[in-house]
């Protein structure tokens, strides 16, 4: 392809990248490194019919007219990313010098709001992207070997939780798990404990979350699977059955080799959309025993104070995290197509 052509067919995907990815990742970064101005004070003195009393007030105009002058806000540097609601970097030095064993120190540490959000953001990811690529490679696996006639049926049933929205698939399961719940109830009766609630553990609130995590994702990775299957070549299959190869031997020796890319792939859409995990804690109601980077930006945004400082610090943490994990993976495959090259 010549350079022109190249030029003029890269050019619209180019543009789309700087409006929607370049600009807002300059935009947050220069938006973290300014806070909001402080309100700027006056003293009264109101007299009245029993004395003159002082009181203080907000002065609005000066207040306005400092925010006029600087838009952005007062210049805070690192301060922002180093204090309490981000890397809190005095108080895990304290936490480090008082702590006599690794338990205490990460106990201390686990109570920081970041620090809380990173270590379930960071297990959910964990687990439920591994979960999610056996899952979908086993129905694939599945789906594949049925009869044509059954097929649609079963991948129709299959795609169902890709289909129903996040939030609304996170507050079904949130409603079954209830107490009154056709799965709460179940689980006391198993039990034999009345008072046994899936919502009063963190544990089985974290849980609750990766399953539902798997539940909603494993589709993408089954679709993806099942369409990498349609072209496996089938006279390598037919040769290992030959051989007298057993079922596990095809799919762990010709299988699984044809499907690795896809794994690949599967593996970094899973990490980066596990990574901003959100609407499960906000359809759970789970943000006291679990809280996310994304629950965090939310949250920072959210209410009268509109912390955008604070949220925009922990948005640029976030990316600085989905590229430190994502960068081995991304190592690899770029050696991977230049062995190949």
């Amino acid at each position: 392809m010549k350079h022109k052509t190249f030029f003029w067919f890269f050019l619209p995907t180019a543009l789309a990248m700087l409006l929607f990815i370049a600009l807002p990742l300059v935009s947050i970064v220069t938006q973290s490194l300014y806070t909001a101005h402080e309100q700027v004070f006056k003293t009264v003195e109101n007299c009245g019919p029993f004395g003159c009393k002082q009181e203080t007030t907000i002065d609005q105009e000066a207040t306005a007219a400092l925010r006029d002058e600087k838009p952005m806000g007062k210049w805070a540097g690192a301060q922002i990313y180093m204090d309490r609601g981000h890397l809190a970097v005095n108080e895990v030095r304290a936490a480090w010098r008082s702590s006599d064993s690794w338990g205490a120190f990460l106990s201390q540490v686990s109570n920081f709001p970041f620090y809380s959000a990173l270590a379930f953001t960071l297990t959910f990811m964990f687990v439920v992207t591994p979960l999610c690529i056996i899952l979908g490679f086993a129905i694939a696996v599945g789906v594949n070997s049925l009869h044509r006639h059954l097929k649609g049926l079963v991948i129709f049933f299959s795609l169902l939780p890709m289909i129903v929205t996040p939030l609304i698939g996170s507050l079904i399961l949130f409603w079954m798990i209830d107490s009154r719940g056709i799965l709460g109830s179940g689980i006391q009766w198993l039990f034999d404990d009345p008072n046994l609630s899936l919502k009063a553990s963190t544990g089985l609130t974290w849980i609750m979350l990766m399953v539902y995590g798997v539940w909603h994702s494993a589709p993408f990775a089954f679709v993806v699977f099942y369409a990498g299957l349609q072209t496996l070549p089938q006279d390598t299959l037919e040769s290992a059955q030959i051989d007298g190869a057993t079922r596990w031997q095809q799919i762990r020796y010709v299988v699984i080799p044809h499907l690795m890319p896809l794994v690949t792939f599967v593996a970094l859409i899973q990490m980066m959309d596990n990574f901003r995990v959100f609407e499960p804690i906000v359809g759970f109601n789970a943000s006291a025993h679990a809280t996310s980077l994304s629950w965090i930006i939310f949250n920072d945004l959210g209410g009268e104070t509109r912390q955008l400082s604070a949220a925009a610090a922990t948005s640029v943490l976030t990316v600085i995290g989905v590229a430190i994990l994502l960068s081995p993976v991304l190592v690899r495959t770029w050696r991977d197509f230049n062995e190949k090259t």
